[in-house]
């Protein structure tokens, strides 16, 4: 199976040339020669099939072959969630739900957040790997953390569900993720949603949820939320 690179400047053109850390990689390590097949994507479900025209380490230069658009799913999934104080956490979760299929990861500033600064460099390197491994087309949106009071109001409250952990009625989440154009599920941190954010969120229209019986951590629950939202359409 070629080898994917991304290019997120790629649009329309006979040609690429890979940045030098892509080139090292693909003449030094893959010991791509002249001829190989590779593919390119955008992260905009632009899919280029291309083949390597000049294996320099500095400058590979590929020859496009063959342009299409990847559908886009009918369906978009937004995932909402507090950030975890060990980072390496929501590396694995933007990995892997990026490898699942997501939309946008907004991540939230909560009243029992422990953390409270996040930078994405690294994060958005993380889902750039997952989307060439798994051969996805469309590259999550990351945004940066928002307080939980100015994230309320930006969602549409029909299609949008918080998963808490305190008494009260839940709907199992696969029973109403399926409803809309989109679902949007908010995760709370390590120490839950406190009540007044609870209320807040029901103030705005957005129904509570549950994922199951079991206790989840954070980074879990925001996994099987996304997951669960998939298995909802498909059933």
């Amino acid at each position: 199976m070629p080898h994917t690179f991304f290019a997120p400047d790629l649009t329309a053109a006979l040609s690429y040339t890979l940045p030098e850390e892509e080139s090292k990689h693909a003449v030094r390590v893959l010991r791509l020669a002249a001829g190989d097949a590779v593919v390119l994507v955008n992260g905009q479900g632009g899919v280029y099939a291309a083949e390597v025209a000049d294996p320099n380490p500095k400058r590979c230069q590929l020859r496009i072959v063959e342009a299409r658009l990847a559908a886009r799913r009918a369906y978009t999934v937004h995932l909402a969630v507090a950030p975890t104080k060990n980072l390496d956490r929501m590396e694995w979760l933007v990995e892997k739900a990026t490898e699942i299929g997501v939309d946008t990861i907004t991540f939230l500033r909560c009243a029992r957040s422990e953390r409270r600064e996040l930078k994405l460099d690294r994060l958005e390197k993380i889902a750039i790997s997952a989307l060439k491994q798994s051969g996805q087309a469309w590259l999550p949106q990351l945004t940066e953390l928002t307080d939980f009071s100015r994230f309320l109001p930006t969602v549409t409250p029909e299609t949008t569900f918080i998963a808490h952990l305190e008494d009260g009625e839940r709907t199992p989440l696969a029973r109403v993720a399926a409803l809309g154009s989109g679902c949007c599920v908010l995760i709370g941190p390590e120490g839950d949603f406190t009540p007044p954010e609870i209320a807040a969120a029901f103030g705005q229209g957005i129904r509570p949820v549950t994922l199951g019986a079991s206790r989840l951590r954070t980074e879990t629950a925001a996994l099987a939320a996304v997951h669960t939202v998939h298995v909802a359409r498909e059933l």
